[in-house]
């Protein structure tokens, strides 16, 4: 029986505030599709550190977080036996204190800011799009 977890992945939000609010997106390894950093729990890190862990090493990025989740996205993830499993992906703002020139996933991976708005408009999850929007929004002090 497959257990599932109410968080499957923990992601991060990677923000700065330049024009405006800007979101840092990077590029997925198979479908190079525009995506966050995320991934599985990691042993005794807390989900906070895990999604700070994954920015680092998928984006090159370091930052601060205050520890909580923003909120929610659902994402099919295609697994190595061509079958997709739902996932939900709490996702943890952090603030982008240092971009590396160097990082783990460098080679593989595309990282380019955004403004919210086109971040928004380029991730195919609508949960996820919505969520940027908001936090775009919350920053704003719209």
């Amino acid at each position: 029986m497959n257990k599932r977890r109410r968080d499957d992945q923990y992601g991060a939000l990677p923000w700065r505030m330049g024009l405006g609010v800007e979101i840092l997106l990077i590029t997925s390894r198979e479908t190079r599709r525009w995506v966050i950093p995320k991934g599985w729990p990691m042993g005794r890190l807390t989900p906070a550190q895990c999604a700070a862990q994954e920015a680092f090493e998928e984006a090159g990025v370091e930052g601060m977080s205050d520890g909580r989740v923003f909120g929610h996205y659902h994402y099919g993830k295609r697994l190595k036996n061509g079958k997709v499993r739902e996932l939900n992906v709490a996702v943890f703002p952090l603030r982008v204190t240092a971009q590396l020139a160097d990082w783990p996933e460098r080679h593989e991976r595309e990282a380019r800011w955004f403004s919210a708005a086109d971040a928004a408009d380029l991730v195919a999850e609508p949960g996820l799009a919505e969520l940027i929007q908001n936090f775009a929004r919350l920053k704003s002090g719209i």
